[in-house]
């Protein structure tokens, strides 16, 4: 697998209060995870025809373990609540959503606005850099830690 491009200004999570709580309020509402057969290795409860399409080229969300829907949407609503969205216009969506699970793993949900829709992968070893960021921004604004 190819490592992703580093530096990237859209891949960033916005500011902390840049975005008015009604607003990721109606993000929670608005938006849905569906994933993707393509980041998946064991297809669970998704119901995706055919059941996986891994693809060599893309990050497995289930690479360590099956992740299913109801944990999946649960993450990315957890995400959106938090703000650890890119930075989006107010008529759009953002474009990607991230989150951190119970055993400290890290995902990254993705969409093209102004899609609704978004799919998910892990963001692995080969991305320690995003790693680091993103679970610093997960630490600063998640009360649970």
């Amino acid at each position: 697998m190819s490592k992703r491009q580093g530096n990237r200004p859209d891949r960033r999570v916005a500011l902390v209060g840049s975005i008015p709580a009604q607003v990721l309020e109606a993000l929670v509402v608005r938006l849905r995870y569906e994933g993707s057969a393509i980041h998946k290795l064991h297809p669970g409860d998704y119901g995706f025809i055919p059941p996986n399409n891994p693809r060599a080229t893309k990050s497995a969300c289930d690479a360590l373990r099956p992740v299913l829907r109801p944990e999946a949407t649960a993450l990315f609503q957890t995400g959106l609540a938090l703000g650890m969205v890119s930075a989006f216009d107010a008529q759009s969506t953002p474009k990607y959503v991230w989150a951190v699970d119970g055993d400290n793993e890290v995902y990254e949900a993705k969409t093209k606005p102004p899609d609704i829709a978004y799919h998910g992968y892990r963001i692995g070893d080969d991305e320690s850099e995003m790693r680091r960021y993103i679970l610093a921004e997960w630490r600063r604004r998640c009360p649970r830690g």
